[in-house]
């Protein structure tokens, strides 16, 4: 059944409780994540925690231009909280299925940002691995339902297929940081081995992503290039320093390469 010919149902109270909900709710997130990470007066991400998460923190972390990548997921948060809101929304099929799985997403997106301010890595560890399974779901919601135009493939698909494949490579470079800022020790691989490993993961999970995914490249394109984006600037990181590395930034590199390929080779395909 495509979006053209899925049935229309009349509005719920639900619905309407859902519209108004998600829309303030994605607002407050929003702006308290930002005043978290630095707006505001808040404390920069990266000096948290004894700049634990900082550019030259591990081997794994990207350098600071790749924060950027923000920017461009938060407009694009706000404008599906904006567009979900509108009347002729209100009992569309894809925003019932995900919408406060978004919301859900943004909230756990600002309470990360809180507790790695209180210097609280564990349990920011803890908080994104629940982002990235809300992310998920989301993930698979989309795939199943089309998008009943360019308007919604924008602001949903888009949006969330960037905020997965950015997530998934900042969960790498969190728990490398939570492990180090702990001192857990190279547990046997040393930095540069493990960093490999995490980079390769990474570039794997993206594949695995594209491939389940394949039907629906209007998610699966952007989570690559979020996640290239970022392997990238943690090749860029170890090849320029501080903390040089030339093996993690030639496998980072490689990486970064194969999550974008990887994904835009089936849409190309198909």
């Amino acid at each position: 059944m495509t979006a053209s010919t899925r049935p229309v149902t009349a509005p719920t109270g639900a619905d309407r409780v859902r519209q108004v909900v998600v829309l303030l709710g994605a607002l407050l997130a929003v702006a308290g994540a930002a005043v978290g990470s630095g707006a505001g007066g808040g404390q920069p991400v990266s000096e948290a925690a004894d700049g634990a998460l900082s550019a030259d923190a591990t081997v794994v972390a990207p350098g600071s231009p790749a924060f950027s990548i923000w920017t461009v997921i938060y407009v694009g948060l706000v404008l599906f909280a904006v567009v979900q809101a509108l009347p002729g929304r209100a009992s569309d099929g894809r925003m019932r299925a995900v919408a406060w799985w978004v919301l859900a997403s943004m909230l756990l997106n600002a309470v990360w940002i809180g507790v790695v301010q209180a210097g609280w890595l564990w349990a920011s560890v803890a908080v994104i691995a629940c982002l990235v399974a809300v992310l998920c779901v989301i993930l698979v919601r989309l795939v199943r339902l089309p998008p009943g135009g360019r308007l919604d493939m924008v602001v949903t698909d888009v949006t969330v297929g960037l905020y997965l494949g950015w997530v998934c490579v900042a969960t790498l470079a969190n728990t490398a940081a939570t492990l180090s800022a702990s001192e857990v020790g190279a547990l046997g691989l040393g930095a540069s081995g493990w960093g490999v490993v995490l980079v390769v993961l990474g570039a794997l999970v993206v594949s695995a992503v594209a491939v389940y995914g394949s039907r629906r490249p209007s998610v699966t394109v952007p989570v690559g290039l979020a996640a290239g984006w970022g392997l990238a600037w943690i090749a860029v990181a170890r090849f320029e320093g501080p903390l040089t590395d030339q093996t993690v930034a030639v496998a980072a590199a490689a990486a970064a390469a194969l999550a974008v390929a990887v994904p835009v080779a089936l849409a190309l395909r198909r």
